[in-house]
């Protein structure tokens, strides 16, 4: 099992690293020997600790600092992520944003800028480095449950993660002749700053903890393992899945 967790040399970007659990994700897979970029936008001082975590965990840190709101956001990252590697191992989607509204308050820049940032930057990415990526390589999306469930006020978040987990599995289709994996991570309730934006975060976190088999809502190191174990060989048959890390929560009625 250690040999399949060493991604020493591996070169991997992933969105969103300055959160909780992009930063988590960078750390996990630095710790085993992966050189890491990652983007950020509005968090200097999330970027500062995820720079930090990576370079204590041995390895080497690239931030890109971009918009994706902006349709032009994921040019950004393109020429300067290439140029520091040439091409990636591993490639995660993991930035997300949205409106938190009742569908009968949702605007069409609402929508434009929750599908943009969660749905189109993840194909425009995969558009470019794709090609590039050598066999063996691993594509991950992160998603959540409101992709198939109904929650209160994340119509707009959900329809772009819906979207998103519909790429993968056409991606996995087209992209696995050549030897690369698409797959989604779905985590469950996390406690992350992220969900400081709900304005229900306690009763989230309190039903959470109960209705889960496991008796404790996931983390975001559990987020990590995960995407460590769907990157390595282990899991080179898990191919266009949508993987739960929720602990069995899901599972109840």
């Amino acid at each position: 099992m250690t040999q399949e967790l060493d991604f020493t040399g591996k070169r991997l970007l992933i969105t969103g690293g300055s959160g909780d659990i992009g930063r988590a994700i960078a750390t996990a897979f630095a710790k085993r020997g992966a050189r890491i970029a990652f983007t950020y936008f509005s968090s200097h001082e999330g970027m500062e600790k995820t720079v930090a975590a990576v370079e204590a965990a041995g390895s080497d840190a690239l931030p890109v600092r971009c918009n994706l709101r902006d349709k032009g956001g994921v040019a950004e990252i393109i020429e300067p992520v290439k140029a520091h590697f040439g091409e990636l191992d591993i490639l995660v989607s993991n930035a997300a944003t949205g409106v938190l509204r009742p569908v009968l308050e949702l605007t069409p820049k609402h929508w434009d800028w929750t599908l943009t940032v969660n749905a189109r930057a993840f194909l425009e990415l995969v558009t470019a480095f794709a090609p590039d990526m050598p066999r063996g390589s691993r594509i991950m999306a992160l998603s959540s449950a409101g992709a198939t469930k109904a929650i209160e006020h994340y119509a707009a978040v959900g329809a772009s993660k819906a979207a998103m987990e519909s790429l993968v599995r056409h991606m996995a289709m087209e992209l696995g002749p050549r030897g690369i994996t698409v797959n989604t991570l779905c985590p469950g309730v996390v406690d992350t700053q992220a969900l400081n934006h709900f304005p229900n975060r306690e009763q989230l976190l309190e039903v959470a903890g109960y209705r889960t088999p496991n008796g404790r809502i996931a983390t975001p190191a559990d987020v990590a393992d995960v995407a460590l174990l769907i990157a390595s060989p282990l899991a080179q048959m898990i191919q266009g899945q949508t993987v739960i890390i929720d602990g069995g929560y899901s599972i109840l009625a």
